[in-house]
């Protein structure tokens, strides 16, 4: 009965850690995620990394957080949940409120190499139009990205 009772107090614990998880929570995974993915590819290469942020489930993929990545010309060479993207140019396509987001994304990364970019985008989970903001990285010739919903 003891062991029951400390599995279910447990699984509540973990279940309210989860849903304690606010934004800024949410922005420290995103940079751990980037963070990693980085190491990934400085350490295996760019082609094993790009086929890692591909891989819906692979290690780059935790719940709503995932890695993708654009070439220096905003075209998507890697991403996990929609593979139909992979190696479109969507640089001149913008958000729900006219911002090129993605042209922000490429001049942010060419110019100081990391920092975050806002955005509105279509939630695929709620299935609304959200505020959503990404965080880049640049490394070598490519864009690692990680965008958190606010």
């Amino acid at each position: 009965m003891k062991k029951i009772l400390m599995a279910l107090f447990i699984n509540l614990f973990t279940a309210s850690l989860v849903l304690a998880s606010g934004p800024a929570d949410e922005a420290k995974m995103a940079k751990a995620m980037v963070e990693e993915a980085v190491s990934f590819f400085n350490s295996q290469g760019k082609e094993k990394a790009l086929v890692e942020f591909s891989n819906p489930k692979g290690k780059f993929v935790k719940g709503e957080l995932y890695v993708f990545a654009y070439d220096l010309n905003a075209t998507i060479i890697a991403h996990p949940i929609n593979p139909k993207l992979i190696g479109k140019s969507l640089i001149d396509v913008p958000d729900a409120d006219g911002k090129l987001f993605r042209k922000e994304i490429a001049e942010l990364a060419k110019t100081k190499g990391s920092g975050w970019v806002d955005y509105k985008y279509k939630n695929p989970v709620s299935n609304k139009i959200e505020d959503k903001t990404t965080l880049i990285q640049k490394v070598s010739d490519v864009i690692i990205c990680c965008g958190i919903y606010k």
